[in-house]
């Protein structure tokens, strides 16, 4: 069982910061203060859990207090901190489905009685100030670990759990119609039809009339309630599938038992097809269990080698997806072999240049920070240990990387090695593709579902031009 550390006032820097990003629940508004107040401390779990030495106002500020102290407690610094004293605001008023993003930053710190004060600030999903609070505390004199609760560990460990935390999410939104292409197979029908039940789209088969049913009856699945537009075959179910996209009969497309480039090659034809100005790509989101936050693989599955100008839509792409799922300013890691730039490795090349491009406002609502390794992408310990001093190092939300291959072979080994799920999206079309896998279960397939409606309800479902 992995234990979890603190961030020692030797180490500390007036600068540092940290975050949570959680959904707010129903039960969090009765739960979420008591819970905080009553864990043991430095059993922390990144949503809900602080230390017993940070009292709880379980009123109005409840939620507010308790996800601050869970930042404060179990992140920054960490284990072994004690309050002196905080103060709230709450601005604006949250609701269940919310999503919060929590930053603290530290903001000055005094040797004497090692002392640290942490501004707070939580926005919501549309970037609203939701919270704000500042916190003197003592910090830890030395890096100290303790053991989570093992009920804990097998909560966050929940495969699938943040995919329903979207589900969730969407709760108040209107089901998106969207076309299902060829679901004449057992996982493609059973797709559409759970993420029916969880109002999360109107599914409209298109494909070959007689084998949908055939395949709904071996399945016993009941699809009398679901509109069906019959063709030949599967090339004609993409081609009309992307007419009445175009025509906006449908305001997503869900990929069915037939080839990704099939399917593909009419959303991305230059007369009949979905595209926009923005370049056309795909997003893994990820659930990975041992990480501490939500993950983004982009580009594993649409674009082959892309070149830098490519590269700067698909990163602006991922960067709008993950916004619009409620994580404000995400961090984005620029993967290659290596972290400094060499002339001989591309990846390294074009990794400065994407960085530059967004100092010079190319690319907005992230910050980059590349090349980067994988390790010191995703770990601290390891930025750390290399001397990378970065803001995205050890705590990146998207991770972008060089070429089709690499993605897609680093997302199916999350899959394979690290128990993660994997849900995906097509973005920069008109509408959002749901880029389905025979090996999806489930969970993965309502996790694409959820994200498509998300965008859709958003502003991005439109994306803006390129810039140039």
């Amino acid at each position: 069982m992995s234990a979890i550390g603190n961030r020692p006032f030797d180490v500390l820097q007036v600068g540092d910061e940290d975050r949570l990003v959680h959904t707010l629940t129903p039960e969090d508004f009765s739960l979420l203060a008591t819970q905080a107040a009553t864990m043991g401390a430095g059993l922390v779990d990144p949503a809900v859990a602080a230390s017993r030495a940070f009292s709880i106002d379980a009123g109005q500020t409840g939620w507010a207090s308790a996800l601050m102290s869970a930042l404060i407690a179990g992140r920054l610094p960490g284990t072994g901190s004690k309050l002196l004293r905080q103060t709230i605001e709450t601005t604006t008023p949250a609701r269940p489905g919310d999503v919060m993003t929590i930053v603290a930053k530290v903001t000055a710190r005094v040797a004497e009685g090692r002392r640290v004060t942490i501004e707070v600030r939580a926005t919501n999903q549309h970037g609203d100030l939701a919270m704000a609070g500042t916190a003197e505390v003592v910090a830890p004199k030395k890096a100290t670990a303790a053991e989570p609760r093992e009920d804990y560990v097998e909560e966050m460990r929940e495969k699938g759990r943040r995919y329903r935390q979207l589900i969730e999410a969407t709760r108040s939104m209107k089901p998106i119609r969207t076309a299902i292409v060829h679901p004449v197979d057992e996982a493609s029908l059973r797709g559409a039809i759970e993420a029916a039940r969880e109002e999360l789209i109107e599914p409209v088969l298109i494909g070959p009339e007689k084998k949908i049913r055939q395949a709904a009856e071996a399945h016993g699945f009941d699809i009398s309630s679901f509109e069906m537009v019959p063709t030949e075959h599967s090339h004609a179910a993409a081609a009309k599938a992307a007419e009445l996209a175009r025509a906006g009969k449908v305001e997503a497309v869900m990929k069915g038992a037939l080839h990704t480039d099939e399917l593909m090659h009419e959303v991305v034809g230059h007369e009949a097809g979905l595209r926009t100005s923005r370049r056309i790509s795909h997003v893994f989101a990820i659930d990975a269990p041992a990480y501490p936050r939500a993950l983004f693989i982009t580009d594993a599955a649409v674009n082959i080698y892309p070149t830098l100008i490519d590269k700067r839509d698909i990163v602006q792409n991922a960067i709008d997806l993950v916004t619009a799922l409620g994580i404000i300013t995400p961090r984005v890691a620029i993967l290659s072999a290596v972290e400094t730039v060499s002339p001989e490795i591309r990846s390294t090349i074009d990794a400065a240049a994407l960085c530059k491009m967004a100092d010079r406002g190319q690319i907005t609502g992230g910050i980059l920070d590349g090349p980067l390794g994988f390790d010191n992408a995703v770990s601290l310990e390891a930025a750390r240990t290399k001397g990378i001093v970065s803001p995205v190092a050890g705590q990146a939300d998207i991770l972008v990387v060089p070429d089709l291959e690499a993605g897609n072979m680093l997302a199916k080994q999350l899959v394979y090695l690290a128990d993660a799920e994997m849900a995906g999206i097509v973005l920069g079309a008109r509408v959002p593709i749901i880029l389905t896998s025979r090996a999806d279960n489930t969970i993965a397939r309502l996790g694409s579902a959820a994200i498509a409606l998300i965008l859709a309800r958003s502003r991005l479902a439109r994306p803006p031009p390129s810039r140039t």
